[in-house]
């Protein structure tokens, strides 16, 4: 997949110019609007509340606790964005430096810039006692369960609570979670 200009009409909400640097190190033409980390001013949410009404919206931020924060001030802002993740070993420093969009592989970019995930419209069918049973919330294993199964789908890691919001938020079907759980408790 080549994402450029011409076939690429998204703006790109990233948390700072590295990200940016290393985005357009691959992909020239896209075009993002930078957080600077997690004081997101009232100027730029304004800007992306702008730039929603004629152009989609791509939150792509850091696998972390600041990443998370800013992808939900973001989407309350503008909550048709769309969501691209990477994973957080996909976004560890090859030397040294924080955790990151920056560090990322070009083939760890176009897979989250292709694999896109929105609020869903529709309604999860997951209970949280399905989620409980599934073995993703108060039990050993359950925080590299849910990390598993957050790469599976591509939607990030979160704690207990977050993630199970997270799925009802992007409309994961008990099924879809079934099938991931299957696969990261067989190591697929």
């Amino acid at each position: 997949m080549v994402l450029n200009k011409k076939n690429f009409d998204a703006v790109v909400v990233v948390e700072g110019k590295d990200d940016t640097i290393r985005l357009k190190q691959f992909f020239p033409g896209i075009e993002t609007v930078e957080t600077n980390g997690s004081a997101i001013s009232d100027s730029v949410l304004t800007q992306l509340k702008q730039l929603s009404k004629t152009r989609q919206i791509i939150v792509f931020t850091d696998p972390d606790f600041n990443g998370e924060r800013i992808r939900r001030i973001v989407t309350n802002a503008v909550p048709n964005a769309k969501q691209a993740f990477i994973t957080r070993k996909e976004g560890e420093p090859h030397k040294k430096g924080s955790l990151g969009v920056e560090h990322a592989s070009k083939e760890a970019l176009e897979k989250a810039l292709s694999d896109l995930h929105e609020v869903a419209p529709k309604n999860s069918n997951l209970t949280k006692e399905e989620y409980r049973k599934l073995g993703l919330a108060g039990g050993t294993g359950s925080r590299k369960l849910r990390e598993q199964v957050g790469i599976k789908l591509r939607v990030g890691y979160g704690n207990s609570k977050q993630f199970y919001n997270r799925l009802h938020t992007f409309g994961v079907s008990l099924d879809e979670l079934n099938q991931a759980v299957e696969e990261a408790k067989n190591g697929k």
